[in-house]
């Protein structure tokens, strides 16, 4: 059942026509984004921290991680992908081994980052490389064809955009560097530019992933420029607690 749920989602990922994920937390908001039409889920790490009391940076224990993922994937019967930041450990062989319990609660798909520590850090292209081709074997041993979604933080790290132009290089020399690896996407968050956007996808073999920000292109658009997957991020978390507390507020208000 799990495999086949991993062939759905990668078949999900078409370039021109992006898969849209509308980012969860939990079970419960699981099964709401379900009940909307999703065809996939997908952790935010920042929401289910944030849900449970941590901070973002694998600050949430992962035997918590692992248990939220066993939830979300026994309530809702739909591909389910991972936020699972830079594995919970440094070497190749215990990130896998961290990746194999995500597996075996239900995950079909992972986001792997080489962004680390939240400060700007980042892993180098050779430990990322060694990280992606053990999942991958991993994977396989279990028989699961899971979706490794690379991501890059060059440029979530740089605050601005007009900067964003000066890290395109790295970003592609990595994007290829983790195709060859065995990753199944390429993650570029914070990137806004339609021009680099395009030259990102034309440039690296993977579908290419944006994230949902005030500034990036519109869902067609995005479509036109090549991407395949456009994730929300926090975005969906803040709405829900910003509702939640404006309908307390008004509670609150009449008492």
């Amino acid at each position: 059942m799990t495999a086949e749920k991993a062939k759905t989602f990668a078949a999900l990922h078409q370039k021109g026509r992006p898969l849209v994920l509308y980012n969860i937390w939990d079970a419960g908001s699981a099964r709401a984004v379900a009940e909307a039409g999703a065809a996939a889920l997908a952790t935010g790490s920042w929401s289910v921290a944030a849900a449970h009391g941590y901070a973002d940076g694998e600050a949430i224990p992962l035997d918590l991680l692992e248990t939220i993922v066993s939830r979300i994937t026994a309530t809702v019967d739909l591909p389910l992908s991972v936020d699972f930041e830079s594995g919970y450990a440094r070497d190749a062989d215990d990130v896998a081994a961290n990746v194999r319990r995500i597996v075996k609660a239900g995950a079909v798909g992972i986001n792997f980052e080489d962004g680390y520590g939240g400060e700007s850090r980042m892993h180098s292209v050779e430990r990322q490389v060694a990280c992606i081709e053990a999942i991958r074997k991993m994977a396989d041993a279990e028989g699961v064809p899971l979706f490794i979604n690379a991501r890059t933080d060059y440029f979530l790290a740089e605050s601005d955009p007009g900067k964003h132009a000066d890290h395109l290089v790295d970003a592609i020399r990595r994007g290829q560097a983790y195709a060859e690896a065995g990753a199944s996407g390429f993650f570029v968050p914070g990137l806004s530019d339609e021009g680099l956007i395009a030259e990102i996808c034309a440039a690296v073999p993977l579908p290419v992933n944006i994230m949902a920000m005030t500034r990036t292109p519109s869902l067609s658009r995005l479509g036109e420029l090549g991407v395949a997957r456009v994730s929300h991020g926090p975005g969906p978390y803040r709405k829900a607690m910003a509702a939640i507390t404006d309908a307390a507020r008004a509670v609150y208000a009449g008492t």
